[in-house]
């Protein structure tokens, strides 16, 4: 067995392989899949010396612990998060050098949700379609990890970085999410426009990597009957059968049958990756 490996000490809330998904494959069923937060999975990505096509994990909310099997560098960035080696503390958003046998502690997100850890030379576990990256919905990639996982790291092929601490984007306190309207806004009633533009929404503590839910004044439908499935993109606002809207994200279905009102700039989704439940969404124009 290889000593290029990262032993799961402690798998956290929801811990998961990702990378820059499998775009290309909607016409299987596919969904894209990968990082949520893209800038911030780069720059780890960066800090470490992989290219950008490695693969990292995306922790969820409380972190997780980590026992490399030979030196690595590590970076943590994304969620702001308590980063120690061997119980002392470490830097967050920087390189980070971690002895064969220590134990990497990355503690619970202090705010956002999603952190990102890169480990020089990348996780080297089996791809799929060309990803590594776990895909929630369709169960494509390497299952979300659990304690006792061994995960294979591939050859280290460029230097870390060299700085203290790299700037990153403090998560949102107010997510405002520029949209289009369209492709089925004229199924809403004026009013629902108007309300979708102009009212405040939360994020729902029922959001995941398929679809952010919101909680808020629902839309009025003025075209009632069934709509036929129809593919969907990453950022579209469906409007299911409550009437609240949901943001697609990565692990989303291909294609959906409840009416798509708007669809969300693709730059704005990684702020919507750190929105915390309670989070106050506002839709916005043309900006």
């Amino acid at each position: 067995m290889t000593d290029r490996a990262l032993v799961v000490v402690r798998a956290g809330a929801l811990t998961t392989v990702q990378d820059l998904g499998r775009p290309g494959h909607a016409h299987l069923g596919v969904p894209p899949s990968g990082m949520l937060d893209v800038p911030a999975g780069l720059l780890a990505h960066r800090l470490v010396g992989n290219p950008a096509s490695a693969a990292l994990l995306e922790t969820t909310l409380n972190g997780v612990d980590l026992r490399p099997r030979c030196a690595v560098t590590v970076a943590v960035t994304g969620a702001p998060c308590p980063v120690a080696v061997d119980g002392r503390p470490a830097a967050w958003g920087a390189p980070v050098r971690v002895p064969a046998g220590a134990l990497l502690s990355v503690g619970a997100a202090l705010s956002g949700v999603r952190s990102y850890v890169a480990v020089s030379g990348g996780l080297d576990v089996d791809p799929v379609l060309g990803s590594r990256a776990t895909d929630l919905l369709s169960g494509l990639g390497p299952a979300p990890l659990a304690d006792g996982t061994v995960l294979p790291l591939g050859p280290v092929t460029a230097a870390p970085a060299r700085m203290d601490l790299a700037p990153q984007p403090a998560p949102p306190t107010e997510l405002v999410l520029r949209i289009a309207l369209g492709p089925r806004d004229d199924w809403f009633t004026p009013a629902a426009l108007r309300t979708l533009t102009t009212r405040t929404y939360r994020v729902s503590a029922t959001s995941n990597r398929i679809g952010l839910r919101t909680e808020g004044p629902p839309l009025e439908r003025a075209v009632t009957r069934e709509l036929p499935s129809e593919g969907v993109v990453s950022g579209a606002v469906q409007v299911p059968a409550n009437g609240r809207p949901v943001i697609f994200l990565a692990d989303r279905p291909t294609t959906g049958g409840y009416p798509v009102v708007a669809v969300v700039r693709p730059a704005d989704l990684a702020a919507a990756a750190q929105a915390v439940p309670g989070t106050a969404v506002r839709f916005v124009r043309g900006r």
